[in-house]
């Protein structure tokens, strides 16, 4: 075979140049999607198999709950969710007969990063327990003589729970029979057919709270101050309770009081 090389004509090899690569773009743990963030902190766990193991565990929990929660918005949703989940069962076991329980987080905004509070206010008392008992559980297993202050959890399931639900109740109810709302742009039509209702004006969920005693309950209401100054307090609607009283049926009493204030303020604003 004749190999012409007028024919055959080779391009030569590209020259042997240095590769310039694009810069690696540095991302931080709050970059991370809410998922594999919940992943990784799930991975500082260890297998409790034996007495020393639970102890890294409630160390590593009191480290969510004293540091890496307060790091940023990503960091205290993530570790809220891992502390709640893991004391749930804890704090239910601890309600009170015949009070029930809801502290799952509600809230309007769908997206985690942009929203962290909730519209259940039992969430708080939740939260409360939790900082309590991480902080109980890793003294005790540090010394022997330490001893667990049983009158704080007293305290937060006699008063702070039950009236924290009940106030989750009545904004249920209230919202339901149009006499309360959480935000105007969502105001729920009144369930209730009667006419001066749709003459009063609702109150805000945000103003209003629960007075809670062995005997009475009632709602309070806080006027916005003017200026710097504080705004005031007062009780507008009271009833009376029982003990042994479910909060359902005292939240559905408050709901009617309540109701039959506003059409009374609507008269007196009328001179009826």
């Amino acid at each position: 075979m004749i190999i012409d090389d007028k024919v055959l004509v080779l391009s030569p090899p590209p020259p042997y140049t240095k590769a310039t690569a694009a810069p690696a773009a540095w991302r931080t743990f709050s970059a991370l999607p809410p998922h594999l963030l919940l992943q990784i902190v799930y991975a500082t766990f260890s297998d409790a198999y034996d007495i020393e193991d639970a102890k890294e565990q409630r160390k590593t929990l009191y480290w969510l709950a004293v540091g890496l929660r307060l790091v940023n918005r990503l960091f205290y949703s993530t570790s809220m969710n891992v502390l709640r989940s893991i004391y749930l069962p804890a704090y239910d076991s601890l309600i009170r007969a015949p009070y029930t329980s809801d502290p799952f987080p509600h809230s309007h905004s769908k997206s985690l990063r942009s929203s962290l509070g909730s519209l259940q206010r039992e969430t708080a008392t939740l939260d409360l327990f939790i900082a309590l008992k991480v902080r109980e559980d890793v003294w005790t297993d540090d010394s022997e003589l330490h001893l667990e202050r049983d009158e704080s959890f007293t305290d937060l399931f006699n008063l702070m729970q039950p009236r924290s639900r009940l106030e989750d109740l009545v904004r249920d109810y209230g919202v339901a029979e149009g006499v309360i709302y959480i935000d105007r742009r969502h105001m729920r039509t009144p369930t209730s057919s009667a006419a001066d209702l749709l003459t009063i004006n609702p109150l805000p969920f945000s103003a209003l709270s629960v007075s809670f005693s062995s005997r009475r309950i009632g709602l309070v209401l806080v006027s916005p101050g003017v200026g710097r100054s504080i705004g005031s307090k007062r009780t507008v609607v009271e009833v009376t309770r029982t003990r042994d009283e479910q909060l359902e049926v005292a939240a559905r009493r408050l709901v009617w009081e309540l109701r039959d204030w506003l059409v009374d303020e609507v008269d007196e604003a009328d001179g009826i």
